[in-house]
């Protein structure tokens, strides 16, 4: 769980790093609904602040660090499913082979999953997913988009979540008895790896988070290429 805690905190700290600035006219045209989105943003916090803040400290001051690491390799080993067939999607064949050798090993190798034996043997995890997949193809990211619950998107990665959740492997259980207790338990893990980097939010949060954002996602399709101001790419 530190590595999933230390990458959000350099997706944070990259919004004070990288020449990213979004200036009014930019601003309304990837948040031209600013209103409804900031909308939904104060229910999202309210809904954090009011259930899942409070269960997940609970789950953190309860659970021992072993068990938390092992959970979150549990949910990052069914990603790496979605990941394989994402980077088939966009025929990134050695990618996905990564994914394939992630898969194996960890499943037969690391309990299912709770232990991740591929990272110390080397095998990159890959992070991809179905908004990625559209993004390759060319569909272009749509304005920003808070999600209820689910949070920061934009039209491309809001309508990939459907597709998401039907490659993930969670979707082919029994949903009455395992799916949605799964569902709240990667809730309660995902927000617990965000609890850490929360100090480095400055100014306006939900400017700050949608900044944060878009700047992830375009890090992330783009496959670590981003414009400089120069023009110039970048490659992290």
């Amino acid at each position: 769980m530190k590595g999933r805690r230390l990458s959000w905190a350099l997706v944070a700290l990259s919004c004070l790093m990288l020449p990213f600035s979004l200036q009014a006219q930019e601003l309304k045209e990837v948040d031209p609904w600013e209103g409804f989105n900031r909308k939904v943003f104060e229910f999202n916090e309210f809904f954090d602040r009011n259930l899942l803040l409070p269960v997940t400290e609970g789950y953190i001051a309860v659970t021992p660090e072993p068990v938390q690491t092992g959970v979150s390799n549990f949910f990052g080993n069914l990603d790496d499913f979605v990941s394989l067939v994402s980077n088939l999607l966009q025929l990134k064949m050695h990618n996905a082979a990564q994914d394939t050798s992630r898969v194996v090993a960890n499943t037969f190798f690391g309990l299912g999953g709770l232990i991740d034996v591929a990272t110390p043997m080397g095998i990159a995890k890959q992070d991809e997913e179905f908004g990625q997949v559209l993004g390759y193809w060319g569909v272009p990211s749509g304005p920003y988009l808070v999600l209820p619950f689910l949070g920061p998107s934009n039209v491309r990665d809001g309508i990939a979540w459907y597709p998401n959740v039907m490659i993930h492997p969670t979707s082919q259980m029994d949903q009455d008895r395992y799916y949605w207790g799964l569902v709240a338990l990667w809730a309660v893990d995902r927000r617990a790896g965000l609890i850490e980097t929360e100090g480095l939010i400055s100014g306006d949060r939900y400017s700050f988070i949608r900044d944060a954002y878009l700047q992830r996602r375009e890090f992330q399709v783009n496959d670590g290429m981003i414009d400089d101001e120069f023009g110039d790419e970048d490659d992290f």
